[in-house]
């Protein structure tokens, strides 16, 4: 819960009057509702007139769902995501999308059924039985839009907050508990019985309510996400995206991106509207999706070319299709600045393709504001909060509710550099994670001798008596035989440290934990490890000494799962660590390579890999970096290709030519069963050839 001075404080301090107006607009969009779809009307409701993607949309305006995602966002947004929030709709394939409740059933019997539902919710809420809209279990499958439906017809009993997480997050914070499995109605109510037994929200209505909140206390903050997003090829769609406030994409075959509700199956389409023989693209799907679920404040870098910025601009709203548009029909409304305008001093390799990630490094050079064009970058200032990366986030807040985590994924994705980050970050050096690799490096050697941070790898030999302690050679010692000294273990050493400063945390990273015997190497500790049972003394065996593992410590480890998965662990050692995946990022190998779009190569070449194999044994994208930096030249992709990713794939494909040339296609010789020879621009053109997938949209 926040201390009650702050949201009382924060409370007395919010102008309750900066809501009038949004409120008069929340009001005229509730009307709107009423008016289209009176309550009295939804027992005859056509499924027409309720459900997203119909192919002869209705002309008496728009369908229900429509008109409460994209029409009423005064009253509450529920947009982002898939169109499976609303239960049913109409998949632009021509099949009915239905809820898990409902498949089996014919689309007008599964409306017949849904259309129930919310009516006997309405009339539950409309006589104050509202328990019994916990049993409408197809609701289930659309809290947020049911939410938000009985906010609209019953505002005087329903907060205009929808997501479930959201709510939560809401809930602690106002001192209530909040239960994981309750419906976002459920949860709802509860808040609002919180808000109103606060005298510092008397009199307050539902939106001052609801804007104070997200305004003081948002649980969506988080680092903004930074893309490169060209508006066109070399950037001829410009002026029409600077002039109307959005930015354009192409892809238009595709339909409302808002009706897929995987990376797989947005790849299916590209597949299928795209066909190569080596399939789609699962990057640029990845890509498309992130681009329909950008939030407001992510920001955009808009390019022509390689090395010319048009603009940044900072999301303002949510993705939209517009089918009745010429082309570039997926859109996302973006607030332009244009005095960012700029020839960069070198090309940026990433940034031939439509879409491309920023590093917080290089926006913060782009978005300095210059006052002469000699300026070089922007640096921080003093005092200036650091947003911390994504990855490095989750692995905090794994770390802060389990106290352990092991990072886990195939080889060369970057597991103990982010374990390295994660340790940065936690120390307080934060502010290094976007310096250059030799500034990095530099920080991690010093944080390592600081003490707060130790560092080992786990090896088959690796035993108790290195991690807790045993008896060792005393080497001090001279004379004829061996003296054994008690020696304590790299552990023992960090509970020590950090029971002597319990205000610091104290962190213990662990590489390859997996190619140890956990159980043997951790012994009575593992138990300890939990945090209820953090500072419970427990006797150890070798020097009958008293010890415990204090609150402060945490742990991560690094496994490849290529060399053992997580289901070999030890089930004890499983239970007490939160596992997180460490994937092959094409993201961060945007570049090319002559005609070689290095991204789509990096994906098609794990895609079958994955297919063939399994995803354990995908190679990692540290394998086309250089210097931290994407391959830019056709001899470093050539050494990388035959030293590195060849030899790892011949390994585990252990001598079968047949799996080899099914992973590789024509670079495998069919007569020897090897993998081809030939010269570094020779191969890049193969490569290109084999591995590209033909569904980019240059704008270089």
């Amino acid at each position: 819960m926040a201390d009650e001075p702050d949201l009382r404080t924060a409370a007395a301090e919010f102008d309750r009057s900066t809501v009038a107006e949004a409120e008069a607009v929340a009001e005229d969009e509730r009307k709107q509702v009423l008016s289209q779809f009176p309550l009295e009307g939804w027992a005859t409701m056509p499924l027409s007139r309720y459900a997203l993607g119909q192919l002869a949309p209705s002309t008496r305006g728009p369908t229900y769902c429509r008109l409460m995602e994209f029409g009423t966002p005064s009253l509450g947004s529920i947009k982002g995501g898939s169109a499976a929030k609303h239960i049913m709709y109409h998949h632009n394939s021509g099949e009915w999308r239905l809820a898990a409740s409902l498949r089996g059933l014919e689309p007008q019997e599964a409306w017949e059924e849904l259309r129930g539902q919310f009516v006997r919710a309405f009339e539950a809420v409309g006589t104050g039985d509202f328990d019994a809209v916990d049993d409408l279990e197809v609701l289930r499958f659309g809290p947020a839009l049911v939410t938000k439906s009985l906010a609209t017809y019953f505002p005087e009993h329903f907060l205009p907050i929808y997501a479930s997480e959201h709510l939560r997050r809401f809930l602690t914070l106002l001192g209530g508990s909040a239960q994981t499995d309750a419906p976002a109605w459920r949860s709802n109510r509860r808040l609002l019985e919180l808000v109103r037994s606060r005298p510092e929200f008397d009199g307050w209505s539902g939106q001052e309510v609801m804007r104070f909140l997200y305004l003081r206390f948002d649980p969506r903050s988080r680092q903004n996400t930074i893309w490169k997003i060209a508006p066109g090829e070399r950037g001829r769609l410009w002026e029409e995206c600077r002039d109307d406030a959005v930015i354009r994409v192409g892809w238009d075959e595709l339909g409302d991106l808002g009706q897929y509700q995987s990376d797989t199956e947005l790849k299916q389409a590209l597949d299928a509207h795209w066909p190569r023989s080596n399939g789609g693209s699962l990057t640029l799907a990845r890509r498309l999706l992130a681009f329909r679920d950008l939030e407001p404040g992510d920001r955009i870098v808009a390019n022509r070319g390689t090395d010319e910025v048009l603009a940044i601009g900072t999301v303002s709203g949510s993705y939209r299709f517009e089918p009745e548009h010429s082309e570039y029909r997926h859109v996302v409304p973006v607030t332009w600045d244009v005095s960012h305008a700029r020839k960069l001093p070198e090309p940026q390799h990433g940034w031939r393709s439509t879409f491309a990630k920023v590093d917080a490094g290089l926006f913060a050079r782009i978005s300095a504001r210059l006052a002469t064009t000699g300026a070089q970058s922007a640096e921080p200032h003093a005092g200036d909060s650091v947003l911390l990366p994504e990855d490095v986030e989750n692995v905090l807040e794994a770390l802060e509710r389990k106290g352990q985590v092991i990072l886990h994924g195939p080889p060369g994705t970057g597991k103990t550099r982010l374990a390295l980050s994660t340790a940065l970050a936690l120390t307080g050096r934060a502010d290094t994670l976007s310096s250059p690799p030799g500034q990095r490096a530099a920080a991690q050697a010093e944080m390592l001798r600081a003490g707060r941070v130790h560092m080992v790898t786990f090896h088959p030999s690796y035993g108790y008596e290195d991690f807790v302690e045993g008896f060792k050679p005393d080497m001090n010692v001279t004379g004829p035989g061996l003296t054994l000294t008690l020696a304590d273990g790299v552990f023992h050493t960090l509970c020590t440290q950090a029971a002597a400063h319990p205000d610091e945390k104290f962190l213990l990273i662990v590489d390859e934990i997996n190619r140890g015997d956990l159980p043997r190497i951790f012994g009575e500790l593992v138990t300890l490890l939990e945090l209820d049972k953090r500072g419970l003394p427990l006797t150890l065996p070798v020097s009958r000494r008293t010890f415990s593992v204090p609150p402060n410590v945490r742990v991560i480890g690094t496994m490849n799962t290529a060399d053992r998965s997580i289901s070999h662990l030890d089930a004890a050692v499983r239970r007490r660590f939160a596992f997180l995946p460490v994937d092959p990022d094409p993201d961060v190998v945007s570049g090319t390579v002559g005609p070689l779009d290095l991204a789509q190569f990096f994906d098609s070449l794990n895609t079958r890999i994955a297919r063939h194999l399994d995803a354990d044994h995908q190679i990692g994208h540290a394998y086309l970096l250089r210097d931290g930096e994407p391959i830019a030249s056709e001899d470093d992709l050539a050494a990388a290709f035959h030293h590195e990713v060849i030899p790892l794939l011949e390994d585990y494909c252990l001598g079968r030519a047949d799996l080899l040339h099914r992973i590789l296609g024509s670079l495998v010789d069919s007569n020897t069963g090897r993998p081809s020879l030939m010269s570094p621009q020779d191969l890049v053109a193969t490569l290109a050839s084999e591995f590209t997938s033909g569904t980019s949209n240059p704008d270089a």
